[in-house]
């Protein structure tokens, strides 16, 4: 696994021109905790207006990365440089030119949709006309003027969020940070968040980086990193990642052992598998036809099977070697394991 990730950094930077415009700019973090290493060696770059997407399992770093680029923590070793500010050695001067929304909510329910946003003003030295003017115009553009002297108690979470949305933007940031913006959003209110900010991007010019767990979500995203253990272990497109795979995607339930399936379908078709379980995995052109093939020469053996186009998922497995979700990065002592065993499920449906 080492030398994969050596050999993926290499080709990386080989990609990436240094020349290449850039408004984040991630520079081999690390950061260790007493008895674990959370980041290894994170390297990549945020463009100008890019919806770019940190996609990662419990554990993988995510939020260690997320908190050291809002300026909450210090890396070990590695700098995190966003418009041109070290994020450790000048956070005051870069706060005023990002905007951070924060999984956790942060918007006080028994104050107006308005007065959150005078006292966020207040923070970065708004104040008077100019201020008002600000928040009619990005109450306006989340899609709350009419809202505007309601308790934030009486909104819903999609319109709560929006609020979160609004004070992150209300000092003009270049830069817009979200970790898990979505959480606890009904399906409808993700994709209007979403719908959101592409706005931002493509009108408005905002660079924005999301942390996310869904995989659908990341599919949404203009480029995306996918973190493991501390580590990039992918990054660029979300279409570029899946043609990797290059053919369908097997699974193939296995009767009774599904190892010794494996075995026998390497050695009968030279093709690589991956056992999960009672299930085998393998990558093959024309899977709908090998399936066929494979049943008529292990009759008796095969019980289910499915095929499919690639998904980021499997650009996950291709990389580490495991799923996505797996009981060793849900259950990791001090990990990021917020509210785990509903990512998980969410994830699957």
């Amino acid at each position: 696994m080492a030398s994969k990730l050596s050999a993926y950094a290499d080709a990386v930077a080989e990609v990436e021109s240094p020349s290449a415009p850039s408004v984040i700019s991630i520079q081999n973090v690390v950061h260790r905790y007493e008895n674990r290493t959370a980041l290894n060696g994170v390297s990549f770059d945020v463009r100008p207006a890019e919806l770019f997407g940190l996609l990662g399992p419990n554990g993988s770093g995510k939020t260690t990365l997320f908190r050291i680029l809002s300026t909450l923590m210090i890396p070990t070793a590695g700098r995190a440089i966003i418009m041109g500010c070290d994020a450790a050695q000048e956070p005051a001067r870069l706060r005023r030119q990002i905007g951070v929304v924060f999984q956790a909510q942060s918007v006080d329910a028994k104050l107006t949709a308005y007065e959150n946003l005078w006292h966020q003003g207040h923070l970065y030295g708004l104040r008077g006309a100019a201020l008002k003017r600000r928040i009619q115009e990005i109450l306006s553009r989340v899609g709350l003027a009419d809202r505007a002297k309601e308790l934030v108690e009486t909104f819903s979470g999609g319109m709560q969020r929006r609020i979160e949305l609004a004070k992150g933007l209300l000092h003009h940031p270049a830069v817009l940070l979200l970790d898990e913006p979505t959480t606890g959003l009904d399906p409808g209110a993700r994709r209007d968040l979403w719908q959101y900010l592409n706005i931002l991007r493509d009108e408005e010019k905002v660079s924005v980086l999301v942390t996310t767990h869904l995989m659908e979500e990341a599919e949404r995203c203009d480029r995306l990193a996918i973190l493991n253990e501390g580590h990039v272990v992918a990054l660029g497109t979300p279409a570029e990642l899946r043609s990797e795979i290059g053919g369908d995607v097997v699974m193939l339930e296995a009767v009774h052992d599904a190892a010794l399936l494996a075995q026998r379908l390497r050695e009968r078709f030279h093709v690589e598998t991956t056992v999960f379980g009672n299930q085998v995995r393998l990558e093959r052109e024309g899977g709908h036809r090998f399936v066929t093939d494979a049943v008529e020469a292990f009759p008796g053996e095969i019980q289910a099977i499915s095929v499919s186009k690639p998904a980021l998922e499997d650009v996950f497995i291709r990389r580490t070697g495991h799923k996505f979700w797996s009981e060793d990065n849900e259950a990791q002592p001090g990990s990021e394991k917020k509210n785990g065993s509903e990512k998980k499920k969410k994830n699957r449906r």
